[in-house]
């Protein structure tokens, strides 16, 4: 039976067995423990453990380096060669690799390299699975059904390289999601929230927010589509704006396919995209929302290259006291356009200044305005302005000179999110958010809620 190597082992042997002009190893080893209830239940819970190994394999030759890219889990020593060989065959039978540059060297060694990977477990929990039965007991006295799930996962990834780049990251990711129901399930209210750790998620506030949710959703009220004065909690904002920095590449905008383009040629750096003092920003240092502070690329895309990995991460301003500052490039869209290199970084943090909790901004709202709970199905309907669709969900309601009077019914929206940072008319507190959309994806996020004086409900919906 083969040894299962150590993560870093697994590294060394594989860049041992190069025989390309350049290799590239990337070896991910997962843990998970999750948490599933029902019915103010709790139902399953698990564990796993899994390791993917990534091998980019570049050879240059007389048109250019080309690359090969091969990926595959739990890898032991034994199955080492073969998949080196895949990956440099890869890269022998491709043509020139459009993004070609010289792999990253010159980055100091993580001192925990050699070290073992980092696990989570069930104990994870140890604190918050007592506080969620109290939460059951309290919903089920309240005459309210609780559902959900929480889930929290830890990456160690392992980036060796031909050039001498030996990297190490340890990446925790939790989510909790919780919905309470009534018990005809004619009501419905959700909460999410994004974690390290566990310890500082509250699941009895959780359930007084959704009870106080369920409460206002006793009287209903029809409205038509229309434009409304709304209120984007959190959440909200941060769906929207992950899919605009998802759409915020460098080499799109020049090339004039995107809402960051100049018409006339260009793009739209420097151009004032809100009058509130707005930055948008991503640091992988950020508190609570640390992330990879290097290049983790197991494949090249639009806004990711496989030869800039090991790059070190800096704090980055995509858009600066309402000015769009930075578009994402990688060394070789930089090359291309021009402008700095800025890649992606795993976290996303939105400043306006605000101080207003959600609640303090209800409370301020004079004549009619809608508070949503959050988005879902949120699609692209039209790149050149950025113009997406969806729907609302799990709770909109109706607040009328600073009180909640009652839930509304569900609305499709046409907006953009470039378009909403134009016409937002206040920001409040930045706070730790749990995207409700791209929460598979994306988890480390910080925003305001946003007021916008005319989001455009475009048609109802009978989504719940």
């Amino acid at each position: 039976m083969s040894r299962v190597s150590k993560p870093y082992e697994i590294v060394e042997q594989a860049l041992e067995l190069s025989t390309t002009d350049g290799l590239v190893v990337i070896a991910d080893e997962h843990s998970s423990a999750n948490l599933r209830w029902a019915g103010n239940a709790l139902t399953t819970n698990g564990v796993t453990r899994g390791r993917t190994l990534t091998v980019i394999a570049t050879v240059d030759g007389a048109q250019g380096t080309a690359s090969g890219v091969v990926s595959r889990s739990a890898v032991t020593a034994d199955d080492l060669e073969p998949l080196v060989r895949a990956a440099e065959a890869a890269a022998r039978g491709a043509g020139p690799a459009e993004d070609a540059q010289p792999l990253v060297s010159g980055v100091p060694s993580s001192p925990d390299f050699t070290d073992a990977p980092a696990e989570t477990g069930s104990e994870v929990f140890a604190d918050f699975a007592p506080a969620l039965g109290d939460a059951f007991a309290r919903a089920r006295s309240g005459g309210r059904e609780l559902y959900g799930f929480a889930n929290h996962e830890l990456t160690s990834t392992y980036l060796g390289t031909s050039t001498g780049l030996r990297l190490r990251h340890d990446q925790p990711t939790g989510t909790l999601e919780l919905n309470a129901k009534s018990p005809d399930r004619t009501r419905s209210a959700w909460a999410g929230r994004s974690t390290r750790d566990f310890k500082d998620v509250d699941p009895a506030a959780m359930d007084a927010e959704l009870a106080q949710r369920l409460r206002w959703a006793e009287r209903r009220i029809d409205l038509p589509a229309g434009r409304y004065e709304t209120l984007l909690p959190p959440t909200a904002v941060a769906d929207l704006l992950i899919y605009q920095l998802w759409s915020s590449t460098a080499r799109d905008a020049v090339e004039g396919r995107t809402v960051f383009s100049r018409p006339g040629g260009g793009t739209r750096l420097g151009e004032t995209l809100a009058p509130l003092p707005l930055t948008l920003r991503s640091d992988p240092h950020a508190p609570g929302l640390e992330s990879a502070p290097f290049v983790i690329a197991h494949s090249s895309g639009d806004s990711a290259s496989v030869f800039d990995n090991g790059l070190p991460l800096a704090p980055t301003d995509w858009v600066r006291d309402g000015k769009l500052e930075r578009l994402t490039t990688t060394r070789h869209s930089a090359a291309l356009t021009g402008l700095p290199v800025a890649p992606a970084i795993d976290n996303l943090v939105l400043d306006g200044g605000g101080e207003r909790s959600l609640e303090e901004m209800v409370a301020a709202t004079t004549g009619q305005a809608l508070l949503l709970t959050c988005l879902w199905y949120i699609r692209e309907v039209d790149p050149a302005t950025l113009l997406l669709t969806g729907l609302t969900r799990d709770g909109v309601y109706l607040v009328e000179d600073g009180q909640v009077v009652g839930e509304v019914n569900n609305f499709r929206f046409n907006e953009s999110p470039v378009d909403l940072l134009s016409r937002a008319s206040e920001a409040g507190r930045t706070e730790k958010t749990l995207p409700r959309e791209w929460g598979d994806w994306f988890t480390r996020a910080a925003m305001p809620a946003l007021r916008i004086p005319d989001f455009n409900m475009s048609s109802v919906s009978q989504g719940v």
